[in-house]
């Protein structure tokens, strides 16, 4: 005989397994209780939109708006999707209005994929506006729309507000691709790439300040929008009118998957779409359109003209259906300066990662300069007639490629000697173009085959509660055997998901480049740094972290960190280890050690201190504004700011630096415990408030008076800090704010608080703009500092100044 308790479960199993009512046919709405199938569409008023099951596939689809009329080549054009990144199978899949007011898109009957997260006590409906907009309202108004989730396209009067447009991976993969339109922090509206490589902002160009491009930091709505007319108008200052600028024909602003954002006008006769404006006008411009170790080049002949990738002379193509993925090398390039030369490439550019800029060079000299770094792949050589002069720019990377004739100077591709004549020769064809091809997605997943027999269902529903208890019992037992080894599972996952991006070394390896950690270079918190040199003949900082568990999370802290930054002003990390109980990280090797050790023996003059407050601060905008996850240092201070040879700086020591996913930009963060070094740290840690990017600003605001003044604020540090003269962060700023408004306009309080090393050897205007400025980022209300990015543009424009 059958439990009550198992019956009673056999009848809620039967009676949740119910179906909701389907709508059969064409309407503009659907009501609660009811579901659209695959073969179901709703369609707006004015018969202009479509929402349905969008094919993207091989029996796989997305529920979609789109284009009531499909185009002249027959093809339907897509406005949003619910699930472009989770498509469905096109068999019992549906999207349902429960009865709780939640409107969900379930795969074949068994998966939820997608859902508008919305509770509703009152009876609602899903209308298709005329508009192009899926509303769900009930009588108190809507309470979601498709409009304030854009996927890729703005309709007309449709604003995006706290949201981006992200591109497709290609004309027919509906998939998220690379490329995105958001607003970065400070304000401006920005075109991201964010390829499998890097991450960096490309348009408009990184360089040029607000005032260049146009647009305004004074814009806390962020908000675009596009009228039926055209118009397009953004809170940052940007505004744009369509080429045929006018009423009645249907617009679409789309971010595409070529990483150019384009309005497009509706030719209905023809039924084409017409480029009516577009951002971009010189495709190859574009961040990450031909991957590492590739150029991107014009093709204007053929009905394929446009743009096309090629390799670099003794580089491979990866994929030669996908341009993203770029080339790789065919050579294992030695760090012997002897077994290397190179090739020269005409009017060939590659942007960014520089390793370092030297004017007034021969070729031979930047030859040789590339050649003694093991990291330099080839180097710019451009001649500036502005000055007379050729300038040279190692690259430690080679992404952002392009070939034109109107980029004069060339590019010196670095290859081994011993293969140099056969890379010269060999005829470069331009490989990596890929023609417009058909979509054959397949869907991966695995599904239940459904029961149609009523006895058998019973008996496997039967089966399965049964079942369902015994599988409790046994986990119950489970946990409770494997509870402590929970914690370290959960770690090791952690190490799986950072680690494979770094070198692992073995401890014993480590202890030899390290001659059994002989020479100590520094000291901290989380352990002490060594001096050793590598396998490879590198000079590299080797980080010995404390005890287990606590240099555990710190390894874990720095790895996943790093691993999301490529800057030239932060740290890089080579590698780790873990074995037994030791942790260790391994860094680049900075020359002239941090900038504490450097203010307490006076090696720095003013034009160092100035470029090294500006290098920092770029090292910090780039964490905060432009790598893949936006990142709180949160421990910025003297000790933490190294110094190379050229006494370039970069920010190092992410130990307790603090990850944002960019979904949550303008967000505070949680923190469990206060972070930082005493004296540099901001007043939010103290008053418990919200914790954003500018506790970060505060902190490099007390590093800059501290370089200006000479006055040390650490409390510890690394072996050879001072141990005299510290003063409490806010007895200095105090200090400062005394003298400044105590002399007025005379210039005098400036010889009484700057370093004494720098008296007389400084411009004292524009020490005083610097001064100004750094009580700037200290201000007790966080909303009263600047961003970093802010910080730059200002210390920039006071320099010129």
């Amino acid at each position: 005989m059958v439990d009550i308790p198992i019956l009673i479960l056999l009848i809620s199993l039967l009676l949740s397994s119910l179906p909701l009512f389907s709508i059969s046919s064409s309407h503009d709405t659907l009501p609660t209780s009811s579901s659209l199938s695959v073969s179901d569409v709703l369609i707006s008023p004015n018969g202009i939109f479509s929402a349905g099951f969008h094919s993207v596939g091989e029996n796989a689809y997305c529920f979609s708006i789109w284009f009531t009329e499909p185009t002249s080549d027959g093809n339907l054009t897509a406005v949003w999707m619910a699930n472009r990144d989770q498509p469905i199978n096109g068999k019992r899949s549906k999207l349902s209005l429960l009865k709780s007011g939640n409107l969900i898109l379930t795969d074949a009957d068994q998966f939820t994929v997608w859902s508008a997260n919305t509770k509703s006590l009152s009876p609602l409906q899903l209308q298709l506006l005329s508009t192009g907009n899926l509303v769900l309202r009930n009588q108190n108004g809507s309470i979601w729309e498709s409009f304030d989730s854009p996927t890729d396209t703005l309709l007309p009067n449709q604003p995006m507000r706290n949201a981006k447009l992200i591109s497709s991976r290609s004309r027919k993969n509906f998939s998220s691709g690379f490329y995105s339109l958001f607003f970065q922090e400070d304000n401006l509206i920005r075109l991201l790439f964010h390829g499998p490589y890097i991450s960096a902002v490309y348009w408009p160009d990184p360089w040029l300040n607000s005032w260049q491009v146009g647009r305004t930091l004074d814009n806390d709505g962020r908000i675009v929008a596009f009228d039926s007319s055209g118009y397009f108008s953004s809170s940052d200052g940007l505004e744009f009118k369509a080429s045929d600028f006018g009423i009645g024909v249907w617009r679409r602003l789309r971010m595409d998957a070529d990483g150019n954002v384009r309005l497009y006008s509706l030719d209905e006769g023809k039924r084409i779409w017409r480029v009516s404006w577009q951002a971009i006008s010189q495709p190859c411009k574009i961040h990450g359109v031909c991957g590492p170790n590739a150029m991107c080049n014009y093709d204007y002949a053929g009905e394929n003209a446009g743009r096309r990738c090629s390799c670099l002379p003794g580089y491979k193509a990866k994929n030669l259906t996908d341009w993203s993925l770029g080339c790789e090398p065919e050579f294992t390039l030695s760090c012997n300066a002897t077994e290397s030369s190179f090739i020269k490439l005409p009017n060939v550019e590659f942007y960014g990662y520089d390793i370092n800029s030297y004017d007034n060079y021969t070729l031979e000299r930047c030859e040789e300069v590339c050649l003694q770094n093991c990291k330099c792949t080839g180097f710019i050589f451009p001649y500036r007639s502005e000055s007379g002069f050729y300038s040279c720019y190692p690259k430690s990377r080679l992404l952002n490629g392009s070939r034109s004739p109107a980029f004069r100077a060339p590019f010196y591709v670095r290859l081994p000697k011993a293969s140099l004549t056969s890379y010269a020769n060999r005829k470069q064809e331009i490989g990596l173009h890929c023609p417009p091809s058909t979509q054959n997605l397949l869907l991966d997943r695995a599904y239940k085959k459904p029961k149609e027999n009523g006895t058998l269902q019973f008996m496997v529903w039967f089966a399965s509660a049964f079942g369902g208890f015994e599988i409790i019992c046994i986990c119950f037992v489970w946990l409770l055997l494997y509870k402590t080894q929970q914690s370290s599972s959960e770690n090791a996952q952690g190490y799986l998901q950072v680690v494979s991006r770094f070198r692992k070394f073995s401890y014993d390896e480590l202890k030899k480049a390290t001659e059994k950690f002989r020479e100590e270079i520094g000291r901290g918190g989380s352990g002490v740094v060594y001096k050793g040199i590598l396998s490879d003949r590198r000079v590299a900082a080797i980080k010995r972290l404390n005890e287990a568990k606590q240099g555990e999370a710190e390894l874990l802290a720095e790895l996943s960190t790093i691993g999301t930054v490529n800057h030239m002003n932060l740290i890089e990390i080579w590698g780790y280890c873990v074995e037994g109980n030791h942790r260790l990280l391994v860094y680049e090797y900075m020359e002239r050690g941090s900038l504490a050790e450097n203010l307490i023996f006076g090696t720095l003059d003013w034009e160092k201190r100035f470029d090294i407050a500006i290098g920092s601060a770029k090292g910090l905008a780039y964490l905060h504004e432009e790598c893949l996850e936006w990142v709180l240092h949160c421990d910025v201070n003297p000790q933490n700011i190294l110094l190379d040879s050229n006494f370039q700086p970069k920010v190092a020591d992410f130990g307790l630096s603090k990850l944002l996913n960019r979904g949550g930009c303008g967000k505070s963060l949680s923190f469990s415990r206060v972070r930082g070094t005493r004296g540099y740290m901001a007043p939010e840690w103290i008053s418990n408030l919200p914790i954003t990017s500018k506790v970060d600003v505060y902190s490099y605001g007390m590093v800059v008076l501290e370089m200006v003044t000479g006055k040390s604020l650490m409390t510890t540090g690394v072996q050879g800090s001072r141990n005299t003269g510290e003063m409490e962060q806010r007895g200095l700023v105090k200090w400062v704010r005394e003298k400044m408004k105590g002399n007025g306009e005379n210039e005098l309080w400036l010889e009484e608080i700057i370093d004494p090393i720098m008296k007389g050897k400084c411009d004292l205007r524009k020490m005083g703009i610097l001064v100004h400025v750094a009580l700037e980022f200290v201000e007790e209300d966080k909303n009263a500092r600047p961003t970093m990015s802010q910080v730059i543009e200002r210390l920039l424009h006071h320099e010129k100044g």
